[in-house]
């Protein structure tokens, strides 16, 4: 902002010359609207031939739609156990997101505020199944399960846990990275207990970090399909080993569709549901405090 010379600058006006210089020009959002866009219709196109297979019982090239309409592919897949493997396979990615989070919380809080020794050590162990080839890995830890006499379906989710820990564990150490931990003094110093802090202050401020990372273990163990052929032996039917299964086929474009919708809906609507309800988290009143202090979190997305 150009300023006559003798006059003096008051804070407002560095405000306002502040605001325009970081004010969007019609030409950026212009293009981040293109940009968008054409990433909205990059992601689509896959999604679209799915959708139109749904609800097709007969698709002939080149015909640029189905020849013929119905549910056949939906009533078959319902038939081979869609319902089940759909359900074994959200439970799977609920226990596993319920485990790892906390782990993965604990070990990066450790980690960050250094109390453990060997840190680098320490993160290299945790992040070590990422660097090893999944079947590599997995089938070192089932032979130790084996030997243990683990039931097979506690071996699944040890493996799930352990798979999704490296996730969980660099996630949460952004988030702590970033946390400020004068709230929780502050707290304490006003006389909350250690069950008030943890509820009413840690919880709060890094509950999209936590957010981000359960998201990610629920990934994890719900579109796994190496460590459940391998451990589960073909005991443990999930939805991916369904859409493999069906996808080895000729002829079961329908099944594979409906399936694979089936597969994308839950992590969709998380993610929904996190971007909406985990944009501002704010810290809740502390007891024994005069006035409210409350420092919003930046949600998931």
């Amino acid at each position: 902002m150009m300023v006559p010379y003798g006059q003096r600058v008051t804070p407002d006006d560095r405000t306002t010359g502040a605001r325009g210089l970081m004010r969007p020009r019609p030409v950026d959002r212009t293009v981040r609207v293109i940009v968008a866009a054409l990433l909205a219709v990059w992601f689509a196109l896959p999604i679209v031939p799915l959708l139109l297979w749904m609800v097709a019982d007969r698709w002939s090239f080149p015909a640029p739609l189905p020849t013929e309409w119905g549910f056949s592919g939906a009533a078959s897949a319902v038939a081979q156990g869609a319902v089940p493997a759909f359900g074994r396979s959200l439970v799977l990615g609920l226990v596993v997101a319920a485990i790892a989070t906390p782990l993965g919380a604990m070990a990066a809080r450790a980690l960050t505020k250094g109390s453990v020794p060997a840190p680098r050590l320490v993160s290299g162990i945790l992040l070590a199944p990422l660097a090893l080839p999944a079947f590599v890995a997995v089938m070192g830890l089932t032979v130790v399960l084996l030997r243990a006499r683990v039931p097979g379906l506690v071996a699944v989710v040890i493996l799930l846990v352990a798979a999704a820990i490296p996730y969980t564990v660099y996630t949460m150490r952004v988030a702590y990275a970033a946390h400020d931990m004068a709230y929780e003094e502050e707290a304490r110093t006003l006389g909350a207990t250690r069950r008030h802090v943890l509820w009413r202050v840690h919880l709060p401020l890094v509950a999209p970090g936590l957010a981000r990372a359960a998201f990610l273990a629920f990934l994890v163990g719900w579109s796994d399909y190496v460590i459940t052929v391998l451990v589960g032996g073909g005991t443990i039917i999930t939805l991916p080993l369904l859409v493999a299964g069906s996808a080895a086929g000729v002829g079961n474009s329908a099944v594979v569709a409906v399936l694979s919708v089936s597969a994308i809906l839950p992590p969709l609507l998380l993610l929904l549901v996190l971007g909406r309800f985990g944009r501002r988290y704010p810290v809740s009143n502390l007891p024994g405090s005069g006035s409210p202090r409350s420092r919003s979190a930046k949600g998931f997305l």
